[in-house]
């Protein structure tokens, strides 16, 4: 009985006609080898039958190649599709994830969930659960002292933290500066709930947007405003508070396309003509935008790309000898305004 030969680490090095360590390399996806030779033994690999002992790598290692990630409002468009992009990202990088969800994100309902990732000995964790009011301060206590590398997602960067966070507050005004573009004059906003930091920096965007042009002024800026939850009932009672206040509404910006939604049904109950009487900008472009009736001009967010840039930020600490020198930074995603109908002014 013929018994097939165990390939090892070195073998494949071998072939490749390099070091074990350079395979080693390799196989943990760490970036100094170059793409040519990773290419080589990724080849070599493939043909002698190579799979890498991730049990045995974990133990001698110390690793268990686990990335722990905390997400929140998977019924929301935004953290949802983050989340995607983590998922996909970690697993071209070689990592498992361990994902648990806070429950309620205003609380501080996250340090329960961070001490069991800590015991499944997670090699770092991706925190994308939205900055949601002041909840976030004691957990940044609680992080500073453990001995994994964390990531976080669109939160209010702070000295001594790694962020990738989508450029929310130029997101809200390039798209009032859009309306402005179209002959908007008088341009109202729905934002999303006054205590996520994503809805105040798009209204922050919109606000220095209007009292730049000179169009308007403080004082004027409340009557433009009303307050949203995300969903598409907020839009339409939005929507019409707004018209109810403002006769001589002529855009307005709303902090997402679900929202966008409702406020185009609030339009077509009102006898408001879309874009011809009131244009109407959203947030995030979800896939249905385009087939809105009419079909939204919205800002998209790189939300997966968001995703994939936090995993690609933690493996990047991770294959760091030292990953705990202090080398903060954060990377900022800007959202792309996509024009359709529902702006376009005659």
């Amino acid at each position: 009985m013929s018994t097939k030969k165990h390939v090892t680490i070195r073998d494949v090095a071998r072939a490749a006609g390099v070091s074990a360590q350079t395979v080693s390399r390799v196989i943990n996806h760490h970036p100094d080898v170059s793409d040519e030779t990773r290419r080589r033994v990724q080849q070599i690999m493939e043909t002698l039958g190579y799979s890498p002992n991730y049990i045995a790598r974990s133990l001698i290692q110390g690793k268990t190649h686990t990335i722990g990630v905390v997400g929140y409002g998977l019924g929301y468009y935004g953290p949802s599709r983050a989340l995607t992009g983590v998922e996909k990202q970690a697993n071209e990088l070689g990592y498992s994830i361990l994902l648990s969800l806070v429950r309620q994100a205003e609380l501080n309902s996250g340090r329960q969930l961070l001490a069991n990732l800590l015991m499944r000995k997670v090699d770092g964790i991706v925190w994308a659960v939205p900055e949601i009011g002041s909840h976030r301060e004691e957990l940044l206590q609680d992080l500073e002292q453990i001995d994994v590398p964390v990531v976080f997602m669109n939160m209010n960067p702070r000295p001594g933290f790694h962020v990738a966070a989508v450029d929310n507050f130029n997101g809200g005004k390039l798209a009032t500066l859009h309306l402005l573009s179209r002959g908007c004059r008088k341009i109202g906003i729905i934002t999303g709930p006054e205590v996520w930091w994503e809805s105040q920096q798009r209204e922050a965007g919109w606000k220095t947007a209007c009292l730049e042009s000179g169009k308007v002024n403080e004082e004027h800026l409340q009557r433009l405003k009303v307050v949203g939850d995300w969903e598409p009932a907020s839009g339409e009672a939005g929507f019409t508070a707004l018209i109810k206040n403002n006769p001589d509404l002529d855009g307005v910006f709303v902090c997402n396309d679900q929202m966008a939604l409702g406020a185009l049904k609030a339009a077509r109950h009102l006898g408001i003509r879309i874009p011809e009487d009131v244009a109407i900008v959203g947030f995030d472009d979800i896939p249905e935008a385009a087939f809105f009736d009419p079909p939204l001009t919205t800002m998209r967010q790189p939300l997966t790309e968001l995703g994939a840039q936090a995993v690609k930020m933690l493996h990047h600490r991770l294959c760091k000898e030292d990953h705990f020198t202090p080398s903060y930074e954060t990377i900022w995603l800007q959202p792309e305004l996509i024009v359709r109908e529902s702006s376009q002014k005659r």
